[in-house]
């Protein structure tokens, strides 16, 4: 599942145009990136969110995407846009999709950047054999964020600890493995079929405290593009939005990240 239904509140005027993920880096579409990457791990069936301006990421990607040297890539959307007038959040965004996502998932954020991430199926299957309901990927602090997410422990289990507190040295990178089961304790009933919004950190917290959240360093390169300032740093000039992309519908509503 690849996130995409946030407003980009902070990437504004760029997001009042076009959708947070379609923006360009380095040629191509910011959410492009981890869709490649997913598909060069031969992760080929992909769900992408959307909520705000959603109309333009379908139009541009299409149900079927093949890039060169990719295998093609089957896409399905979970428009919480149409279907509630708003977004979900991230967990209310992935329980409503759980119907159509298989017993162990991918999820990353389709607005950061990780071009040397590795999607494997050695990965999922360890993970899959494993006691725990999920398994993060986690980067030193960046300095936008310098007191941290979350713990690490020498065993590889990730730690709910205070931000600023001694050894939260890490942040989530947004990419993650998931069991279904993991979602058993958010409440929703699977497609959330209300539309409620819920946030992914208490979840992870909670689950943190129960021992079922495992993780792991990637010492990759990685940016979460939250600001202007970071996307003209990838990019290494004036910020652009992505050139293909539709022309955005002046009608539709906007909607809460």
């Amino acid at each position: 599942m690849v996130l995409a239904a946030g407003r980009g509140e902070r990437m504004r005027p760029l997001t009042d145009q076009i959708p947070k993920p379609l923006l360009c880096v380095r040629g191509q579409p910011l959410m492009q990136w981890p869709m490649q990457a997913l598909a060069r791990g031969g992760f080929v069936r992909q769900l992408v969110n959307t909520a705000w301006l959603g109309d333009q990421i379908p139009a541009h990607f299409g149900d079927l995407r093949h890039w060169p040297g990719l295998p093609e890539v089957h896409i399905r959307y979970s428009h919480e846009g149409h279907d509630f007038g708003r977004a979900l959040e991230t967990a209310g965004g992935i329980v409503r999709a759980l119907p159509s996502l298989d017993a162990v998932f991918w999820v990353v954020a389709g607005d950061v950047f990780a071009p040397d991430f590795v999607f494997n199926d050695q990965d999922l299957q360890r993970f899959a054999a494993s006691s725990a309901l999920a398994h993060l990927w986690l980067v030193p602090n960046p300095m936008h964020n310098p007191g941290g997410d979350f713990g690490l422990s020498a065993s590889g289990q990730v730690l709910n600890l205070t931000k600023g507190a001694p050894g939260c040295a890490h942040t989530f990178s947004t990419i993650a493995l998931y069991k279904q089961a993991f979602f058993a304790h958010c409440g929703l009933p699977p497609g959330n079929p209300e539309g409620a919004a819920l946030t992914l950190a208490p979840l992870l917290r909670a689950a943190m405290d129960r021992g079922e959240v495992s993780g792991e360093v990637y010492a990759g390169h990685w940016t979460d593009v939250g600001t202007p300032e970071r996307l003209q740093q990838l990019n290494g000039s004036a910020t652009t939005v992505n050139p293909s992309a539709p022309t955005p519908n002046p009608f539709l509503s906007k909607m809460r990240p």
